[in-house]
């Protein structure tokens, strides 16, 4: 079959005509009708170019459902006779068509979400959701029995592997993703589980998840493994949150008694060594006020042994100013006798007078 060309558009109605009614061919003024007269019936050239041209139309119709175009963030994977051929990315391509060739197209930059435990019932705002005790409900490593939602996010990596190598794709991921936290579960407390090793959960979860579809060679890229909700279930959801306010007391009361504690010895402390520090100090004050009061009597007692009635007598005396501050006092020379001392008389002026 030779070379189509078109060199306009009257080349292109030419060729169409020709199809469906053949190629005309040169006619003598015989064979021409008369005036007036009807034409002649079609030829059988005529039909033969018709059918033939109704036969390209459908095959180039048939040509053309093989065009197709991938968009941006798609691939599509093609298949001739049911084996794959190859994959092919973003923008307008053409195939086989059905049933020669098949093509799947899906979009691989996409995040995917697989929901175990519980099913969104309506996005909202508000969102509403729908409980799986099934999925949800598994035991923990000291034999409690927890509910659990969670969800994963994932990517397709390998989009051959990700539609030969599986059948049920979302089905797998969620069988996986289940299994696999219940395997993390069943080896954690319920204490753990539920307060400070939610983050430790997730990553072994992810991690072990990983590993099963890598074995499985889904194709598959895990992006993130959440924990949506963790907490006991709703039949003993009312006894555990007394538990859970019985402990959250007794740490407040300890919390309590240690903050008293910590306020009362530091205060008990300082005011012992307060204590101590002042027994010290009076003692270091006695033992000096002490050690002065010998070295005093010590040297009383030299200047007594060398004069001791001056010394009696000064003593004496200081100890009259001491014991008798403020008061009139009068000194008798005892040498004086048969002296008449009028002492209410007005005393020594008065005495001297009557002397006299």
């Amino acid at each position: 079959m030779g070379e189509i060309r078109f060199d306009d558009l009257e080349d292109v109605k030419r060729f169409i005509k020709e199809i469906f009614y053949g190629r005309k061919e040169e006619r003598n003024d015989q064979d021409e009708p008369p005036r007036g007269g009807k034409s002649k019936k079609p030829t059988r050239n005529h039909l033969k170019g018709g059918l033939g041209g109704i036969i390209i139309l459908l095959f180039l119709v048939f040509l053309g459902t093989g065009i197709y175009q991938v968009g941006p963030d798609e691939e599509a994977v093609l298949l001739r006779f049911g084996k794959y051929t190859k994959t092919v990315g973003p923008g307008m391509h053409w195939y086989f068509p059905t049933p020669i060739g098949k093509r799947y197209v899906v979009k691989t930059t996409k995040v995917y979400r697989v929901e175990i435990g519980f099913e969104t019932v309506e996005a909202g705002p508000p969102a509403r959701y729908q409980n799986i005790p099934e999925e949800s409900l598994m035991f923990t490593g000291d034999e409690n029995m927890i509910d659990v939602d969670f969800s994963v996010q994932y990517k397709i990596s390998n989009l051959k592997d990700y539609i030969f190598n599986v059948r049920d794709q979302y089905e797998t991921i969620k069988s996986a993703s289940e299994s696999s936290l219940r395997q993390v579960v069943g080896s954690k407390g319920i204490e753990e589980t539920l307060t400070v090793g939610k983050e430790g959960i997730q990553e072994e979860t992810r991690e072990k998840l990983k590993e099963i579809l890598d074995s499985y060679g889904t194709g598959i890229m895990i992006i993130g493994l959440q924990l949506q909700d963790v907490g006991p279930p709703e039949e003993v959801m009312q006894a555990f949150k007394e538990v859970a306010n019985a402990r959250e007391d007794r740490a407040r009361f300890i919390n309590e008694a240690d903050g008293y504690r910590n306020d009362i010895i530091p205060n008990a402390r300082g005011q012992a060594s307060q204590m101590i520090n002042r027994a010290e100090a009076y003692k270091e004050k006695r033992v000096k006020e002490s050690q002065g009061d010998v070295a005093k009597f010590i040297k009383l007692s030299e200047k007594y042994s060398l004069g001791k009635e001056v010394t009696k007598t000064r003593m004496y005396l200081e100890t009259m100013e001491k014991t008798m501050p403020g008061i009139e006092k009068i000194i008798i020379d005892p040498k004086l006798k048969g002296s008449i001392i009028n002492l209410i008389g007005g005393g020594v002026e008065a005495n001297e007078k009557n002397n006299n």
